[in-house]
Order: structure tokens, then sequence, then C-alpha cells
């Protein structure tokens, strides 16, 4: 009696452990952004909506030269409708690796350039108004692709290795997640004054593998999607660890990767839930939208963390995507996700209630 007893809890704890939570009913609207005949994304890293529905997109596109030490940023603006308006920062210094773009409440658009170690702000006009880092001179002694040693080089402040996002507070703060090699969080003013930074390499609380998106809430508190952790850590503005978030939902057996041999590994970038964007909606009543590389999924999720929804595949179809690396979330029904794999932005549309 005590075994079979012992056998149905065990079954129905994995039960409830193993329930999907409820699938999003989606639409992908189809060709969306409208390019010129002659002008062609590349892989897009990033995607971002101003006030006025302006959509822009930070592509590896406009690439010349070999593999290595080409440059492969371009930033493109398209209206609400999406017919394509302009090109912004033609052949820009900092244009390297694009890796992130936002526009902040006074639209201002700001990116992220991963291969220049370089945070760049533009005024709405497209002209550069602040410039944060210093990318390597073709002068400087031992310029070539930033190492790794372990353990790691101090950071500098001011100085950005494979930056990778940035987001606001209320009062104008920016946080810069600095990525790849620094594993930390850094903080400006927005003056452009250098403020603190907190975390570093590895596992721990406040500790970092890959801060690769982040954002702030109503509140002031900052989001970091720490990918190779495969969680999303929670501080206040000046650093303080307050929790974290990961996201345990089941995956189907025959989901496929988008690229490559299925990943056998819990932890790490291709673990299923590790956060490759993160972004929160605007206020009253904020939820917050994540995606993984594998299966290639959208999670929304309310900001303590509870899974509320799930939607998306990995593929080459609308509704499929190809490691998604910026979300763009202008209210709750609409996503513009960026896609390195395939080469696009889908404008995703939610239904109401699901």
């Amino acid at each position: 009696m005590r075994r079979s007893m012992l056998v149905l809890l065990f079954f129905l704890s994995f039960s409830l452990f193993a329930q999907h939570p409820p699938k999003i009913r989606y639409q992908s609207v189809p060709d969306f952004l409208k390019l010129p005949p002659d002008l062609y994304f590349g892989e897009v890293a990033g995607v971002a909506v101003n006030s006025k529905g302006h959509v822009f997109v930070f592509s590896r596109g406009d690439t010349t030269g070999p593999a290595y030490g080409a440059g492969a940023a371009q930033l493109l603006e398209f209206g609400a409708d999406g017919k394509f308006i302009r090109e912004i920062g033609h052949h820009l210094y900092a244009w390297s690796f694009a890796h992130s773009v936002k526009a902040d409440k006074d639209d201002n658009i700001w990116v992220a350039d991963k291969g220049s170690d370089m945070v760049i702000k533009f005024n709405p006009e497209g002209r550069v108004a602040m410039v944060l880092g210093r990318k390597q001179e073709a002068s400087d002694e031992g310029t070539e692709l930033l190492r790794h040693p372990k353990p790691p080089l101090p950071p500098v402040d001011g100085m950005f290795r494979q930056v990778t996002d940035m987001a606001w507070d209320a009062a104008g703060n920016i946080y810069i997640s600095d990525g790849y090699i620094n594993s930390r969080v850094a903080k400006v003013d927005k003056d452009g004054n250098w403020l603190e930074s907190w975390g570093e390499p590895g596992d721990g609380p406040g500790q970092f593998n890959t801060p690769h998106s982040i954002a702030v809430d109503a509140q002031g508190s900052v989001y970091v999607a720490d990918r190779g952790n495969r969680r999303i850590q929670v501080f206040d503005g000046e650093g303080k660890f307050l929790r974290q978030i990961t996201i345990d939902v089941p995956v189907d057996p025959a989901a496929r990767p988008a690229i490559g041999n299925k990943p056998s590994a819990t932890t790490g970038t291709m673990a299923p839930g590790a956060p490759w964007a993160i972004c929160i909606t605007p206020g009253p009543n904020q939820v917050l939208f994540s995606s993984d590389g594998y299966p290639g999924r959208v999670y929304k999720l309310s900001l303590d963390g509870k899974v509320l929804g799930v939607l998306g595949e990995s593929g080459k179809q609308l509704k499929q995507f190809g490691w998604i690396h910026e979300i763009a979330c202008p209210s709750e029904a609409e996503l513009y996700v960026a896609e390195l794999l395939n080469w696009r932005v889908q404008k995703l549309i939610l239904e109401a209630g699901r």
C-alpha cells in the first residue's frame, strides 16, 4: 500500500512539473518591412520601435571584405506601415558587428556594436549625439580579436569588451550589458558620466556568463539576460541582487534545432529557456518576453517570473524562428523579433487573453 502511494505521488508530481503553460495564439504579418530593390538584410541582430511606431533594424548587412575584419553593421529605419525611410549612420566609424538597437522615451536611437566595443546614441534626426566606449585602432599594438584569458583581465571604466545591449531608468541613467568578456553591467548617467559597474564572470548571484540583453521595469529594477547561466537576474538600480528567474518549460522530444545538432546540455547558450533576448512592455501592467535559441520559442512572463504563455518553434517559415536575437514589445499584443539565421524581422500579433 505504501509503495503504491509513493508511486502515485511520484507520477502526480511529475505530471505537475511537466505541465505546459498555455500556448499563445499569434499571427505573423507577411512581408511587413519593405526594402528597396537594391538593399538587403544580413543577419538581423536588433530591432526597436519608437513612439511613432517607426521600426529600426540593426542588421549585419552592407558588409565588404573578408569574413575576418568585415564591417557588418547597418542601421535602417522603416515607417509604422513598414515602408523604408532611410539608412542612419551610413559608413559610421563604429560599425563593425551589429548587436542591438533601442529607442528611448525621447525617440533617440541607441545601438550596441559588439565588434567595435561601442554604444552610440543618435538623436531623432539621425545625428550622433553621444559616444560611449572606444574601438581598437589599426595602429594599436596587438590589435586583433579580443581574447578570453583566464583569469580575465580587469575591466576598465568607460570601456567595453564585446558590449551587447542597453536600457534606461526613469531618471535617464543608462544600463549597459558588457557582455561576452567583461561579464558585467555598467551604469552611466544621462550626461554620459560613468557611475559604476557590477558583476564578473561566474555563476553565482551577481556573476554572469554572457549578459546578452538588458531591460528596466517601471520601478527601476534591472533585468539581465544571463544567457550562459540560463537565467534572468534582477537587480536594483545600484546593482543589489534581488532575485533570479529561470524558464523551465518542457521541450517536445520532436523539437528541431534551427541549425546544427540537437543540444544535449541543460545549461549554456543553447539550453532550453536560456534567454537570448528580453523585453518589458510599457506600463501600467508590464510583462516580460524572452526568447531562446533552442527549441526556438518566445515566452511571456510576469515580472516575478511566472511563465504565462509560450509560442513558436525553430524553422524557416512564418511563425517559426531562427535564433531570435532581439525583441521589441511596444505592447502586450504586438512583438517584433529579429532573427539571425533567417535574415529578417517578423511582426507578430498576439491574440488577446492567450
